[in-house]
């Protein structure tokens, strides 16, 4: 069957590899829709640096590994002791995986385990093929007429839903979003739907400014020409908002976050950082404010999230703005979202095309 897989720094290669065979307690799955993440990037222009090059401790997988951990599909096989699925459900795939034996595990947060794995980092189990196989329980049902391209947009999205949940937005009047990329949208569009009801955003791109409009930003300003901080503090009475979301994984953008908000307000750090930022710790101490971190999701944001969608309180669909075949995965996916990056959000790609 066809893989995409990574074979090290800026090499993608579609592989004809063994078709995988469904054991007990696994599911087997045909592919729908499989989205480029931004940490997807990371690995193309950087890594190996989440891939394993030894073996992986839970998967024993290594270089090269197929790629594509946010993705929807449809269950072709049910192995023996499944229950709860079948032969054609649709599902989309909760991509974590954890060993439940660390210090992390045993307090209840695998998806912060030490040796955290991933479907579609850490083997040759990844969506950007024919077919994969996953243990039944990281298959998560989705309804008979939930869209499967719409399925491929889950896991970004609950990415967002737990950084919300992270935060106090049960009390917020005002967030403030740092970065109009496909996460910070995606937390844009979680906190339309929990209610707040000043959503700013901060953002280079202009087109990226109009997405973030369109799903659901109240203000949208550009930290090249605007004052940011002074713009939220306007808008809040001169506080600052109540909670804010790093989502641009770059200096500037964390001390935008930290400086909009108020007295014990929150910063929630979503982004992945290739180098260790700053922070004014005199600024936290001074006017008493929270710094937390965000890793990946927890149990229950899968369903969370999809009955969000089914119901009407998230749209994704203007996320996704190419859908390209297996084969243009290198050129018209990874180097796409690379050099035309204001254009993009989400580019699918359609495994059946």
């Amino acid at each position: 069957m066809r893989a995409a897989r990574f074979h090290g720094r800026g090499d993608i290669r579609v592989d004809q590899i063994d078709e995988p065979v469904c054991e007990e307690g696994q599911v087997k799955i045909r592919p729908a829709f499989v989205g480029i993440c931004g940490s997807d990037l990371h690995e193309y222009l950087a890594g190996p640096i989440v891939v394993p090059t030894t073996p992986h401790a839970l998967t024993g997988g290594q270089l090269p590994v197929t790629l594509g951990h946010e993705f929807s599909g449809t269950i072709e096989e049910v192995g023996q002791g499944v229950i709860g699925l079948k032969v054609g459900d649709r599902v989309a795939v909760k991509p974590n995986l954890s060993d439940g034996n660390c210090s992390s595990c045993a307090f209840g947060r695998p998806n912060c385990c030490r040796n955290l794995g991933f479907i579609g980092f850490s083997s040759n189990a990844g969506g950007l093929s024919d077919y994969v196989v996953v243990p039944a329980k990281h298959a998560i049902s989705l309804p008979d007429t939930f869209p499967l391209d719409i399925g491929a947009l889950v896991e970004p999205l609950t990415v967002a839903w737990h950084a919300v949940d992270r935060s106090p937005v049960q009390t917020a009047k005002t967030a403030l979003v740092v970065g109009g990329g496909p996460i910070g949208l995606a937390v844009v569009q979680v906190l339309k739907a929990r209610g707040v009801k000043t959503i700013i955003v901060a953002e280079v791109s202009d087109q990226r400014c109009v997405y973030a409009q369109t799903l659901g930003a109240t203000h949208v300003f550009n930290p090249l020409t605007e004052n940011v901080v002074a713009n939220v503090r306007s808008l809040t009475g001169h506080a600052g908002a109540d909670i804010s979301f790093e989502c641009s994984g770059v200096q500037a953008g964390f001390d935008t976050a930290m400086n909009g908000i108020r007295v014990r307000g929150t910063t929630v750090i979503v982004s992945l950082w290739e180098k260790k930022p700053v922070i004014d710790a005199f600024d936290v101490v001074s006017y008493e404010k929270h710094v937390l971190g965000a890793a990946i999701c927890e149990d229950g944001d899968f369903e969370a999230v999809i009955d969000a969608i089914a119901s009407g309180k998230i749209n994704p669909e203007p996320m996704i703005t190419s859908k390209i075949r297996m084969e243009e995965v290198e050129e018209k996916g990874f180097k796409a979202l690379i050099s035309e990056r204001d254009k993009h959000v989400k580019i699918l790609i359609d495994i059946e095309a």
